[in-house]
């Protein structure tokens, strides 16, 4: 028999969904996974937290990821990056492998809370000089253009991450938005985006790694790092290799920062 349509039976129905949603928020917070696009970024923290890397993969035979893990106060910390192509020996930067390296983690180490850390390119226009770190208020893709009615808001792929107001209030962390494209470089039309989107910084994994947050229903915390200024008088390629490892030392200390303070709290407490 099909229950009746009265408010007390709504009501209960919405206590039912909602209890599951206040329980995360209310729980301390165990697990941390660590997403990092680059052996570069990653090495420091892998060093910061003693954590050992998985020689027995969580991951599909073949997949080039890299795990690392340890525990940290009362904290269990994942770390993970997409590895080197095995072609050309290179990290493999970009959506593709964040995304996918983001959706496997999750399955295989079911976190409460990712936090994407990363350099990026950031922007003088927006206040953004080289060595900044930033939390991330907001991200969204700059390269997915679909100018089709409703396709170009799924293209644009605008997401929110976890709310931070009492890290925002007690850290000295940058807050800006990020805008995610699969190029080191910035065409005219990927500025054009990169503008309306509002963001302070860019990178190459940002928007990837939220979506499969939001599709997975994992909170998440991105980090970034400012390398290059990408509207500034040298070449973006030129300044994000000659600031890489310095920037990596700034990234490393916020992130410590950032995970000192999670550590013992829940989410609703960040």
């Amino acid at each position: 028999m099909a229950p009746p349509h009265g408010g007390g039976s709504d009501a209960a129905a919405g206590e039912a969904v909602a209890a599951p949603v206040d329980q995360q928020q209310q729980r301390p917070i165990s697990s941390i996974l660590i997403i990092i696009a680059m052996q570069t970024e990653a090495t420091p923290l892998v060093n910061k937290f003693q954590l050992k890397e998985d020689l027995d993969s969580v991951f599909p035979k073949g997949a080039p990821w890299v795990r690392y893990y340890g525990t940290y106060k009362d904290l269990q910390i994942n770390l993970v990056w997409p590895g080197k192509d095995s072609t050309l020996g290179v990290d493999c930067v970009g959506t593709v492998s964040a995304a996918l390296v983001a959706y496997a983690a999750v399955q295989a180490l079911n976190p409460d809370l990712i936090i994407n850390a990363g350099t990026a390119g950031g922007f003088k226009a927006k206040g953004a000089g080289v060595g900044d770190v930033y939390l991330i208020s907001g991200v969204a893709f700059h390269d997915r253009r679909i100018p089709i009615p409703v396709f170009d808001l799924y293209g644009l792929g605008s997401r929110k991450p976890c709310s931070t107001p009492n890290i925002v209030k007690d850290l000295n962390l940058k807050i800006g938005k990020l805008s995610t494209g699969d190029s080191l470089d910035m065409s005219p039309q990927d500025e054009a985006s990169i503008t309306a989107n509002d963001a302070a910084v860019k990178d190459m994994e940002g928007a990837a790694v939220a979506y499969v947050a939001e599709m997975l229903q994992v909170p998440t915390i991105f980090i970034k790092a400012v390398t290059d200024i990408v509207d500034g008088n040298k070449p973006t390629t030129e300044e994000f290799l000659q600031n890489l490892a310095a920037v990596t030392v700034a990234l490393d200390e916020s992130v410590t920062q950032v995970v000192d303070y999670i550590n013992g709290k829940c989410l609703c407490e960040l």
